[in-house]
């Protein structure tokens, strides 16, 4: 069979069949999820990105080797805070990694997470480069990570060909989360948030000593403009 017709077959059973559907309570890995028969699990999950700020720059002013070290430090430790408290990965995608949180608590451990990275990295992860890569340091490269947040309903589902197949998460939140995450503003805002989990964070996670760590803010995200949350505080991990 030529190749158009191979794609043509493959789009005629995954655009011309129903998605098969079904609920889910725990984040499904790659082998849960059908590849060719439209199946799909249904989460209600927060969703969290964390991207590596400076790629461009790091990738332009520092050699492979140094810019390799640099990615990988970074998404080991945000991957390592976030199966601390529960979270899922089920992306990585060049310099930034996604989280998957369900049940009753996962907006707060997804904000959790999210100050906890802010302060890991600076306070673990940049003096640990600047040690063995000082080049980082002299030419003002700073490790840093920014995370964004959103909850709601989405699907997973698989996507590919056998053998170089991956879950997708497809909805709202996971794209808002992602949008958040490409923010780019002055100062030290490191976190952004959706007014949907601001408000279902447990109130240690809103106050530290009486202030709020959030600030609400408004955002083009997508095209949109929503109100959201933003904080530069960090918690020491």
């Amino acid at each position: 069979m030529a190749l158009g017709d191979d794609i043509r077959s493959d789009l005629d059973k995954m655009v011309g069949n129903a998605w098969s559907i079904r609920n889910g309570n725990v984040v499904p890995g790659t082998g849960d999820v059908g590849l060719y028969n439209n199946d799909a699990v249904k989460l209600d999950a927060v969703y969290l990105y964390a991207d590596l700020l400076g790629s461009t720059k790091l990738a332009r002013d520092f050699s492979p080797e140094a810019a390799g070290k640099v990615i990988r430090a970074s998404l080991r430790t945000a991957s390592t805070i976030i199966k601390k408290y529960d979270g899922e990965i089920r992306s990585y995608d060049g310099d930034r990694v996604m989280g998957i949180f369900i049940g009753g608590s996962k907006n707060t451990n997804a904000g959790t997470v999210a100050l906890k990275i802010n302060a890991a990295m600076q306070e673990i992860v940049q003096p640990a480069l600047y040690a063995k890569l000082p080049t980082l340091q002299s030419k003002g490269f700073l490790p840093r990570m920014c995370v964004g947040i959103a909850s709601g309903e989405a699907f997973i589902a698989r996507a590919g060909v056998r053998g170089s197949s991956d879950l997708v998460s497809i909805g709202r939140a996971p794209n808002v989360a992602a949008k958040l995450s490409d923010i780019r503003e002055p100062g030290n805002y490191r976190t952004y948030i959706t007014t949907q989990v601001y408000y279902r964070l447990r109130e240690d996670v809103k106050f530290a000593e009486g202030t709020n760590m959030w600030e609400e803010t408004s955002a083009e995200v997508g095209g949109e403009w929503m109100t959201i949350f933003r904080s530069n505080y960090r918690w020491s991990v």
